[in-house]
């Protein structure tokens, strides 16, 4: 069974959001979809100062077994990525909710993410 913290929130396509005190977000990716990917070799972050809309491919996980495209799970901008990805990928296996992070945003429609799923909705998901 995938670990999936209740105080986070989710997308199908397995990305997690974290909303921080200051209002911005910080994403990653769920402990099913790492384990699903297995051994991370490269992470791709999108660059500080884009902007994206909610859905749009941003970023780009490479694993031993494939490449997977990661989704802004909701409309903003970027205003940082997880520089310690460059030298240790792995991150994203060992503590994909902690120091795994890969970038957080500046919300531009902090509603969207009442449309995220719980980690009870997102539990739901996987068992499907």
């Amino acid at each position: 069974m995938s670990d999936i913290p209740s105080d986070l929130r989710y997308r199908d396509s397995h990305e997690w959001v974290r909303l921080e005190d200051d209002g911005s977000i910080v994403v990653g990716i769920s402990d099913h979809a790492q384990a699903a990917l297995g051994d991370i070799v490269f992470v791709e972050v999108p660059e500080p100062g884009f902007g994206y809309a909610q859905g749009d491919a941003c970023a780009v996980v490479e694993s031993v077994k494939a490449a997977s495209d990661i989704y802004a799970p909701i409309s903003g901008e970027v205003l940082e990525t997880n520089a310690a990805l460059g030298d240790n990928p792995g991150l994203v296996n060992t503590d994909p909710y902690g120091d795994g992070w890969l970038f957080s945003m500046t919300p531009s429609n902090p509603e969207e993410l009442d449309g995220l799923l719980s980690a009870a909705a997102y539990a739901d998901t996987l068992e499907d």
